[in-house]
């Protein structure tokens, strides 16, 4: 489980393609203190450290994860938002995040208010009836408050902090982002359906 509080910005140092992908990452993650078989969230993305140096970490990639997200155009020198999974009595700065991405929502619009930037986003039809006003979303595993919905669409604004020291200061038009739906809203709306 994880917050949606990135704690770093790694770089895509090597991607190998195998039956899966094997992907180097490089982190400034204290790696002596990650364990073979850790989870950290990738751009979104639980994925399992399989190898390890001083300031990097391998994971495997499946197919599966690869059609759910936008890791297959991971290339070397790209940078990804890291966040290491939680532990007990960690603080809940976010919203509760699974780290298993839904689907991907594409950037449509980037506009400046003042300091901040709002970026609107489409998610696809199956996934927008659980995006809600004033709910949370996790974008390329970033916690976000959502501002608007309007069809498939919604608004995100993000505040200088945030695109400093995540990877949203380099958002383009076009950009294909992870989207996790958050978990409460996806029971709500079973639990509807059932009633």
């Amino acid at each position: 489980m994880f917050t949606g509080i990135i704690t770093d910005m790694g770089e895509i140092r090597a991607v190998e393609r195998r039956g899966d992908l094997r992907v180097r990452i490089g982190t400034g993650y204290d790696m002596a203190r990650v364990d073979l078989g850790a989870s950290i969230a990738c751009d979104g993305v639980c994925l399992t450290v399989v190898d390890k140096g001083a300031d990097w970490f391998d994971v495997d990639v499946s197919a599966e994860t690869v059609s759910k997200s936008n890791l297959g155009t991971w290339a070397e020198g790209r940078r990804v938002n890291l966040e290491r999974s939680l532990k007990v009595g960690d603080e809940l700065g976010g919203h509760i995040v699974s780290g298993h991405v839904d689907g991907l929502a594409e950037v449509v619009a980037i506009r400046d208010e003042g300091d901040s930037t709002r970026v609107t986003l489409r998610a696809p039809d199956g996934l927008a009836r659980y995006i809600a006003p004033k709910g949370s979303v996790a974008l390329n595993g970033t916690s976000l408050t959502v501002n608007e919905v309007e069809g498939t669409e919604f608004g995100i604004n993000f505040i200088p902090h945030t695109k400093q020291v995540t990877t949203w200061g380099r958002t383009e038009m076009g950009d294909l982002v992870n989207l996790e739906i958050d978990t409460l809203a996806r029971y709500v709306a079973r639990l509807q359906e059932a009633g």
